[in-house]
């Protein structure tokens, strides 16, 4: 194989690889094999050929070195500069009509020595193919993905870091023949691959090339990869042959795969497994071959069980008779089929049948929206042809799509179009390039600063064009007539040209900004010469009007003075000015102040304690128009809590929300620090979870979701919904409070801090509770919003669990607190280890597991692995549509929303959660298919 360089690249450019296959040199025809980072050619022990990408002059490569990693593709990487504007585009060549399977791979290694853990997008063209995160630096992430190569090229992309840079180790390119992978929706859409398992593997290996000739990686079902293949069923036994297996023209799948098995000596097979990238639609299938010797009487018949899918376990499975023979392959599926994250399912035996069931293999892809790209890819691919040599043309892939090249700007539809274009100073030559007169969306061009001749082109193809600008550059010629019928131009720049002949009049008539200075033979009709710019009519008009406001602002400011309104607090208010999405001008509230003759009133002087916090207690009260109150009496003595005092009002009379307890006003008055609040019936979520109110009754596993979602809904308005943001600082099940309805909200703002504006985090000395303190936050006393993600990924374990956040009996030998024995428990497949038992068995297991998975990456010890508080909201909701669905197959109503698509598909056909179009399912394609 060898790989032709086309374009020089530098290292700070995005990339643009084109790979020429010459099959004469590939041990396998058409296979790429690119080793990112590597410095020389070479064949690994399985016999794949590798090429290094080091003649390419884009980005920087690094050593790395990760215990038990031997193989030489996996000791480099290469990494791009940190740049929110720009992607960086591999582009192989293909074959048309030819379908591939693409893999990359990302082994972090600490290449930067930061452990900073990245966080980037993978694209392949102009469709968003997934977010690479990176969660350690010795475990590799792996994507896979199938599609049907409809172009010569096929560009793959790597964008939009959040966290660390992006980086890559390898890219492998193999071709499938035939029908291989054939769908009824490959025109739309990819498969990505999720799963692919070999059952019965008699060791951790994967099975690969040359064993399979695709080199489609099987993974072992013995491998320990906690939460993919777990709940396994008692009298599971693994089984195999060493006769051939008769596989079909399809090659699918290897026969090594086919040669060994796992059977359910006890009547069924029970598996839970995390399908990478869903919910959503995907193909999934099976693979059955009878290896084992079975007398006369035997039969082996069995059915697929999901819970809430009935629609799957309609078809019976007889191996011998599917497959019309032994040791032949038979692989039934489903090729459109709706799956949740989490996948329970079964092969159970049917009552006639003697054996129990039988599974070889199985593979499940999830499809993925193919985006069409932008609409002027034809034209810009054009542009671009003009300055093959050029730094700049070849930053890859579609020009807006999933972001847009580094000079290029498009707007937001779905097939959008460029809106500006920038390549001022970029050492054009030539004409004007005739494409950029041919873009429609286009408002914004500006080609300043080159060396551009000839003359201007027509550039009534692009009627929204605005702003123009062609200085600096050596055009000729009269000006095109053309340019008086664009409506909206607002700027047209064309000084120091070599322009002659008269101006249009149509231009001087229009209200623009117009210079077009250093054009000697350039002037107004009627034999007028000028070597001035002009600036005329409404552009004149505003600049008068904003000046004429800014000095009569300054007027009407001056020598105002500030007066305190009575009742204000004189507490100096933070620096930062809170702006609130939900009111006009929240930043200029004031908190009520009640007289202490009230508060004494509604408290009966302080009779009745409710609960009592580190800076003060808190009464129950009752105003006279039947209001009642919660009191927050702090304590006097107390420097701190005078802090947290002012810290609360400051902040709790400018926020509102109807998931924050809500603050009625303060009291200051004989020495007396007051807080009132609305009085909150329920208690605290810690009271109902571990404390005196779970004699009262469990509160149900939907309930703990509602809370949750109440509870994060308040979080993300204070990380969200303000400006500056708020964080908490000191989330925990004791500061969620539920009302009467047991409706739950967020309360004790009194270590809340304001982020400041442009920083990554505030630097702040450490105040929280011990369990929920973000240790990162611990070392570096840098207090960021992922804090209080941290602390409330401790609440998400603890309404799993029932367990506190801190114990030194709940949680075993040498292990106090929640999160590392909840990860001990998860990490190996046993959420039962860690389910509260007054949840009965009341919930579905998918959304138990969906709620534990991510509350551990709430807990991970750097913020920058941490999901936002948006992502933890929305995984949420997609529980609690799990468990409504449940409840609602329970009742016998299935027709929940029409987000549920088919309602037979069941758990299977949630609420997607994606902004990608559904697949139509009819009646055909929920039935399954088989070869």
């Amino acid at each position: 194989m060898e790989i032709r360089r086309l374009l020089f690249m530098t290292p700070y450019l995005s990339i643009s690889l084109l790979l020429l296959f010459h099959n004469a040199q590939a041990q396998v025809p058409g296979f790429v094999s690119l080793d990112c980072g590597g410095s020389g050619n070479y064949t690994d022990f399985l016999g794949l050929q590798w090429t290094s990408d080091n003649q390419f002059m884009f980005g920087e490569t690094a050593n790395i070195s990760v215990a038990n990693e031997t193989r030489t593709q996996y000791s480099t990487v290469r990494y791009f500069p940190v740049d929110a504007k720009r992607k960086y585009c591999y582009s192989l060549d293909v074959k048309q009509r030819v379908r591939y399977l693409v893999r990359t791979t990302f082994l972090y290694g600490n290449f930067d020595n930061n452990n900073v853990y990245p966080k980037f997008d993978i694209s392949i063209g102009a469709t968003y193919w997934s977010t690479i995160v990176i969660n350690d630096a010795s475990t590799m992430e792996v994507k896979e993905l199938i599609f049907l190569a409809t172009s010569p090229t096929i560009s793959i992309c790597l964008s939009n870091a959040t966290t660390g840079r992006p980086f890559i180790s390898t890219i492998e390119l193999r071709p499938f023949n035939g029908s291989l992978y054939l769908t009824d929706h490959e025109s739309q859409f990819y498969l990505s691959v999720s799963a692919r398992i070999n059952f019965g593997a008699e060791s951790e290996d994967p099975v690969r090339y040359p064993d399979d000739p695709f080199d489609r990686i099987w993974a072992s079902d013995s491998l320990k990869k906690a939460n993919y293949l777990v709940e396994v069923a008692a009298g599971t036994v693994k089984v195999s042959t060493k006769s051939p297996i008769d596989i079909n023209k399809d090659d699918r799948p290897p026969q090594k795969v086919m040669q060994t098995a796992v059977v359910g000596t006890k009547g069924s097979l029970t598996y839970r497994l995390n399908l990478d990238g869903f919910p959503g639609f995907g193909w999934a299938v099976s693979y059955f071959a009878e290896i084992e010797d079975l007398k006369p009487s035997d039969t082996r018949i069995f059915r697929l069980v999901v819970p809430g899918m009935p629609d799957v376990t309609k078809a019976a499975v007889n191996i011998q008779e599917n497959a019309q023979g032994k040791n032949r392959l038979y692989e039934p599926g489903y090729t459109n089929i709706s799956f949740p994250f989490v996948l329970n399912f079964k092969f159970l035996k049917t009552a006639e049948s003697t054996l129990g069931p039988l599974l070889n293999a199985m593979e499940i892809n999830k499809y993925l929206k193919i985006n069409d790209g932008s609409l002027d890819v034809i034209a810009f691919a054009g542009l671009v042809s003009h300055y093959p040599l050029a730094d700049w043309a070849r930053e890859g892939g579609d020009p807006c799509l999933p972001v847009p090249w580094s000079w290029v700007n498009c707007n937001s539809d779905p097939q959008p179009r460029i809106t500006s274009i920038d390549l001022s100073g970029k050492n054009l030559s030539g004409n004007i390039p005739s494409e950029l007169a041919t873009l429609p969306g286009l408002t914004e061009l500006r080609l300043g600063g080159n060396s551009l001749t000839g003359p201007i082109p027509d550039f009534t193809g692009s009627t929204d064009l605005k702003i123009l600008h062609l200085e600096n550059n050596q055009l000729s010629g009269e000006l095109p007539s053309s340019l008086t019928d664009l409506d909206n131009l607002k700027e047209l720049y064309l000084q120091n040209n070599k322009l002659s002949g008269e101006i249009p009049s149509g231009l001087l008539n229009k209200n623009l900004v117009f210079n077009y200075t250093g054009n000697n033979d350039l002037h107004p009709g009627g034999n007028h010469k000028t070597k001035t710019g002009i600036i005329i009519g409404a552009t004149v008009g505003a600049a008068v009007l904003l000046l004429a406001t800014i000095i009569s602002c300054l007027f009407m400011n001056k020598g105002r003075k500030k007066h305190h309104n009575k009742g204000e607090l004189t507490t100096p208010m933070p620096s930062h000015r809170l702006v609130v999405s939900s009111l006009n001008d929240a930043g200029t509230e004031s908190a009520h102040c009640f007289a202490l003759s009230e508060i004494e009133e509604a408290t009966k002087n302080f009779e009745k304690k409710i609960g009592s916090g580190g800076f003060g207690v808190v009464y129950y009260g009752k105003m006279k128009d039947g209001r009642e109150i919660a009191v927050k009496l702090l304590t006097s003595n107390s420097y701190q809590g005078k802090r947290e005092f002012s810290n609360e009002v400051t902040l709790l009379s400018r926020i509102h929300h109807r998931n924050l307890v809500q603050f009625l006003g303060y009291c200051q008055e004989d020495s007396k620090h007051i807080l009132v609040y609305e009085y909150m019936h329920s208690g605290t979520l810690k009271e109902h979870l571990y404390g005196p109110l779970t004699r009262e009754g469990a509160i149900s596993w939907l309930k703990r979701l509602e809370i949750a979602e109440d509870s994060a809904k308040g979080i993300e308005y204070l990380h969200t919904g303000c400006v500056p943001s708020i964080i908490h600082r000191d989330v925990k099940s004791s500061n969620i409070l539920l009302d009467k309805h047991m409706r739950a909200k967020v309360s004790d703002f009194g270590l809340s801090k304001l982020e400041v504006d442009g920083a990554s985090h505030v630097s702040s000395i450490v105040r929280g509770t011990v369990g929920y303190l973000d240790p990162e936050y611990y070392i570096s006393q840098q207090l960021t919003d992922k804090s209080d993600v941290y602390s409330f990924g401790v609440i998400l374990l603890e309404l799993i669990s029932g367990q506190e956040a801190i114990s030194n009996e709940s949680f075993g030998v040498n292990c106090r607190n929640i999160v590392q024995w909840a990860k001990s428990h998860v990490g190996s497949g046993d959420i039962q280890g860690i389910l509260d038992p007054l949840l009965g068995n009341d919930y579905n297991v998918q959304s138990i597991w969906k709620i534990a998975e991510k509350a551990l990456m709430c807990v991970q010890p750097h913020g920058s692995m941490r999901p936002s508080i948006s992502e933890v909201l929305k995984e949420i909701q997609d529980a609690i549509m799990i468990e409504r669905e449940m409840e609602a197959a329970k009742d016998g109503n299935n027709d929940l929303s029409r987000s549920t698509i088919n309602s037979n598909m069941g758990l299977g056909s949630m609420d997607l959660g994606f902004n990608e179009p559904y697949l139509l399912l009819d009646e055909s394609t929920v039935q399954p298919t088989a070869r």
